[in-house]
């Protein structure tokens, strides 16, 4: 790979940094610079709905649908550029997730029913995967779907469904047939959260935040052209999704940034008179990771090339989001330790936008324990690593 940016590259750069200084609300910025994973939905609506009318919300989808046509460099530096700008994260389930699959195994029917609103950010979306005793065995779901004329009859029970509580639609696995495969009975359901039937539980987690929830289905009636591609055939477009979120946990960019706020940190705080940034042992705790992420960027960088050439991410993005998440949990932590009993007092509701006490401690510790609990669980959503070292030892090492 050639990474020397051309003239147009860098063109593209500046067009990219010009937009983001100009469009991203100021108070948004600050927001993710302190509390990076605590941003409300209607702030994150406001921002969709900027980067939909600048055409820059969608860049890996192809033109045809919505896309940016750009180039692996172009997405590279836009990447890059975002994270620098403390843009916040857009919600994934819909732009990363559902939609290639509805672009990629859909109907033309459904393609033009959801994929513009996906992109306007009209509709929010969240995933119904795992079950009590079927996450990382997935293929154990137990949601079954029953077809009673032209609906299915949707009957189960999902958990740790993130954003549950403001989504307006759920992309679902289901279980249709019990008599072969545990793979080969899955279908895939878009289903409508207003229906009848659907109660929604928050599950508050070690933070103290409600981002999860527990969904449950009671006769919950789904129009059959809600099903994407073939009946039983849903294990395949699950398959094809995983890939795409296991790509996207990668973080590079998030975990460059994240590195740039611990170098500031370890610059002002002191441990016998040195700045942690002097310290042999600290300093060389955040080179270590520093070689890993750009590993990981490299790595990273020869699968987007591949996907840009027609590939499909494949069992090999497994090994980015091994890395990813255990790069950004080691920089949390890090973090954590550089603040040493500053990083200790901690209460759930430092985030929430109601409170006015001031920080304890210095400022820029501020937001670093809620983040560092809550990615504790990176290792474990979108399959946990233990799972995702059995993939890549089974479909890429055969053994």
């Amino acid at each position: 790979m050639d990474l020397h940016f051309s003239p147009d590259d860098l063109a593209f750069r500046d067009e990219v940094r010009t937009f983001l200084a100009d469009k991203l609300p100021a108070t948004l910025r600050e927001r993710v610079q302190k509390f990076p994973s605590y941003v409300d939905r209607d702030d994150l609506v406001i921002w969709h709905k900027i980067l939909h009318d600048k055409g820059w919300i969608a860049p890996s989808w192809p033109t045809e649908y919505g896309g940016t046509g750009w180039t692996p460099t172009q997405k590279f530096i836009y990447e890059e550029e975002y994270q620098a700008a403390d843009a916040p994260r857009i919600s994934p389930f819909g732009i990363m997730m559902v939609g290639p699959v509805i672009y990629t195994f859909g109907s033309d029917e459904q393609k033009q029913r959801f994929l513009p609103k996906i992109l306007s950010g009209d509709e929010f979306w969240c995933q119904g995967y795992s079950e009590p005793g079927s996450g990382s065995d997935l293929a154990s779901l137990q949601t079954k779907a029953v077809r009673d004329g032209d609906d299915y009859v949707v009957n189960g029970h999902k958990i740790w469904t993130s954003h549950a509580h403001h989504a307006d639609w759920i992309f679902c696995l289901v279980r249709t047939d019990s008599s072969g495969k545990p793979q080969e009975g899955i279908s895939f359901l878009l289903i409508d959260m207003t229906s009848p039937g659907i109660m929604v539980k928050p599950i508050i987690s070690i933070d103290g935040s409600h981002y999860l929830n527990e969904v449950f289905f009671d006769d919950v009636r789904v129009p059959a052209n809600q099903r994407i591609g073939e009946e039983n055939k849903g294990w395949t477009y699950a398959k094809f999704l995983l890939g795409n979120e296991r790509t996207g946990i990668a973080g590079v960019s998030k975990s460059k940034r994240k590195t740039e706020r611990l170098r500031s940190i370890a610059m002002v705080e002191r441990d016998d008179g040195l700045s942690l940034l002097d310290d042999p042992t600290f300093s060389s705790r955040i080179a270590e990771v520093e070689v890993r992420l750009n590993a990981l960027e490299y790595t990273n960088l020869r699968m987007m090339a591949g996907m840009s050439a027609g590939q499909a991410p494949g069992p090999e993005s497994s090994t980015l989001k091994i890395s990813g998440t255990q790069i950004e949990q080691d920089l949390n932590e890090l973090m954590i330790d550089a603040m040493a009993y500053y990083a200790a007092p901690y209460r759930a509701d430092e985030s929430s936008r109601e409170r006015n006490e001031p920080a304890i401690g210095p400022e820029h510790g501020e937001g670093l324990m809620n983040e560092h609990l809550l990615r504790r669980a990176a290792s474990i959503y979108g399959g946990s690593n233990e799972i995702q070292k059995n993939i890549i030892a089974k479909a890429v090492l055969g053994l």
